[in-house]
């Protein structure tokens, strides 16, 4: 029997490696469903949002930015007004800044809230909802900014393993990923695509 030449022996140790990937990872959300979740959270947020209250979007960096600007454009013309949109960074709120166990230094970025968030309706996003302490982050960072009429939570996806006594008001997802899977978003804006795996 011939042996096989090398680069087919490397062609097979590919097939198989990219085999595994694909078994370890799975898409449970692509972009027309994530499309499709903007719009009905854009619907559920005007339905519960009594006339004549101020409503703005913020979102958590950075995923939860991206998710914000396009519920702010939904919102937006929904409503027929114009639904201001910013920026929470939490980095210097997170209860895990000073752990012994971090090793890297971490990033600060910028808060970018053009508008007094006072009276208003906040709807708060992020990406994916898991133990509740970005949550609990943000909620701290958005108090130090004024004092909200209310401040709703919004999520593109929601996963078990609260650690907080947290929860969203809106969740366009639910998760049955398991403890020690990763729910990982990306988008078209900051990864090329719009998709949600679990690895």
């Amino acid at each position: 029997m011939p042996l096989s030449a090398p680069s087919d022996i490397l062609w097979q140790v590919i097939g198989h490696i990219l085999q595994k990937v694909c078994v370890a990872m799975r898409v449970i959300l692509n972009s027309k469903q994530i499309e499709r979740i903007i719009k009905e959270l854009s619907g559920r947020i005007v339905s519960d949002t009594p006339g004549g209250v101020d409503i703005a979007v913020i979102g958590i960096r950075s995923r939860g930015e991206i998710l914000a600007q396009r519920l702010s454009g939904g919102l937006s013309k929904s409503l027929g007004k114009d639904v201001p949109c910013g920026t929470l960074d939490i980095t210097l709120y997170r209860d895990d800044l000073n752990s012994p166990q971090s090793v890297s230094q971490p990033q600060v970025r910028t808060t970018e809230i053009g508008f007094d968030v006072d009276d208003k309706i906040i709807i708060l996003v992020d990406d994916v909802l898991h133990t509740g302490r970005s949550t609990r982050a943000a909620m701290d960072a958005l108090i130090d900014l004024g004092r909200p009429k209310a401040i709703k939570l919004a999520v593109l996806v929601d996963r078990a393993g609260r650690e907080l006594p947290i929860q969203a008001d809106y969740a366009g997802y639910k998760s049955d990923a398991k403890p020690g899977e990763l729910v990982q978003v990306n988008l078209v804006e900051s990864d090329g695509k719009d998709q949600v795996v679990v690895e």
